[in-house]
């Protein structure tokens, strides 16, 4: 008797068991999937192109993208997916959206591939409030033409108006940030590449902003650019010298066992990262002006080498390679005590390739000086310095056979002369430019 009144419990609860299961696999996702989008500012042009990005455990079914006008909405994307991919990324257009100027609600739909509401999925609903925004920014130059010496620097003032993602100056292709100032102005230091004639640098020479909704404005600015001639002469590289540089450089080209062909390596390919490297600090710089007064050298120093020397090195009497020289060489006595130039923060303290051991500090709107070849570095990364700290001696690390500073002065990335920064005169003129007015 017993057995018969288990066998319909056991029934019942497997009853019960099977019921819970599948109201489980209907309800256990009840959340739509995720959606983000970028960019986020708020503002879009007939350009812009929204990346969205759907995310769901349970898979993606659907993503619908629409414009909501009173209560209406109106597709203009519409995708199925098969439901087996848990994250998707849509690049979506705005040309079939048809947009008028002003705000408007942006409308996102995306379904899950869940059981959830008996096989339809969840759908997760997102409306963002836009303003489509056609007219590109105006720029307004504040500052008299410039005049600069080929492989030096000068500044421009201007203002654009309406908030801006990007603004800055375009020499021939490499783009200079500019720093907003705190009355709402741009300031933007920049260089004038030394391997530029004056003439191609005044013809491709641009300021160029770019607002919130991806609208982009170009426009050519006067500078008055002049030539400067830069020393050359020949290096020839000797069996005992390239042994040398080969025992003492070994670790910047692994596995290149000739000793020619490792010197050629380090001055190209590891010259050529280093300078990248540069580029890359360019951009720690601090949006104001952090020196003040002249940039100090080293004291008591001769100059041993000069800014855009070239140098054409040969072998066997042969040319193999050229190279060009992007600082000052200054000697004093041996590990003479290096002083920094001005006032400003150390962004790096540490070997690099040929440059041996660096120190390099910003000092605001995109200019940095560079301390190389140093023998001891006495300053760290991040450290705040004023101009006369200790930051290390000199030396003959990296690609350094004397004892010596390389002297550097970066400018968005770029070396340029240093002979400028330490000109007071120069200086005085280049920092009255920072604040002038029409």
């Amino acid at each position: 008797m017993a057995s018969r009144r288990l066998l319909p419990n056991i029934l019942i609860i497997l009853v019960l068991g099977v019921i819970g299961a599948v109201a489980y696999t209907f309800v256990k996702d009840m959340d739509g999937p995720a959606v983000t989008i970028s960019p986020d500012t708020g503002r879009i042009s007939k350009n812009t192109v929204l990346t969205v990005q759907v995310d769901d455990p349970s898979g993606i079914r659907e993503l619908n993208i629409g414009i909501r006008r009173n209560n209406a909405f109106t597709s203009f994307f519409r995708k199925h997916y098969e439901g087996n991919q848990t994250s998707i990324t849509e690049h979506v257009s705005l040309q079939g959206a048809k947009l008028s100027e002003g705000i408007f609600e942006l409308e996102i739909r995306a379904t899950d591939a869940s059981l959830a509401g008996f096989g339809q999925g969840n759908t997760k609903t997102d409306i963002q409030e836009m303003r489509y925004d056609p007219v590109a920014p105006r720029i307004a130059v504040r500052t008299r033409p410039a005049n600069v010496w080929q492989g030096g620097a000068s500044a421009v003032r201007y203002t654009v108006d309406e908030e801006v993602s990007r603004t800055g100056v375009v020499i021939a292709g490499y783009f200079v940030p500019a720093c907003r100032q705190p009355d709402g102005a741009y300031v933007c230091i920049f260089p004038f590449p030394f391997q530029i004639s004056p003439q191609d640098f005044k013809n491709n020479i641009f300021l160029t902003a770019t607002d919130l909704a991806g609208n982009e404005t170009t426009t050519r600015f006067t500078v008055l650019a002049y030539q400067r001639n830069y020393r050359s002469d020949r290096l020839t590289l000797s069996d005992s010298f390239l042994q040398e540089a080969q025992a003492k450089l070994q670790h910047l080209a692994p596995g290149i066992a000739d000793p020619l062909q490792c010197y050629l390596y380090i001055n190209s390919q590891v010259r050529g990262q280093n300078i990248e490297k540069l580029r890359e600090l360019g951009s720690l710089t601090a949006q104001g002006k952090l020196w003040e007064g002249n940039f100090l050298p080293l004291p008591r120093a001769a100059a041993r080498a000069n800014f855009a020397d070239k140098r054409t090195l040969t072998y066997n009497g042969q040319p193999v390679a050229e190279a060009y020289h992007l600082g000052l060489d200054l000697a004093s006595v041996r590990n003479a005590e290096v002083p920094a130039a001005n006032n400003g923060t150390v962004i790096y303290a540490a070997e690099l390739g040929i440059y041996g051991n660096v120190v390099v500090i910003d000092h605001g709107l995109g200019v940095q000086t560079l301390y190389s070849h140093l023998s001891a570095i006495s300053v760290s990364t991040g450290q705040a310095v004023t101009k006369g700290t200790i930051v290390g001696r000199t030396g003959t690390t990296g690609l350094a056979f004397g004892d010596h500073l390389h002297f550097g002065v970066v400018v968005g990335g770029l070396e340029v002369n240093p002979v400028e920064w330490i000109d007071p005169r120069w200086l005085a003129n280049l920092t009255s430019r920072l604040t002038e007015k029409e």
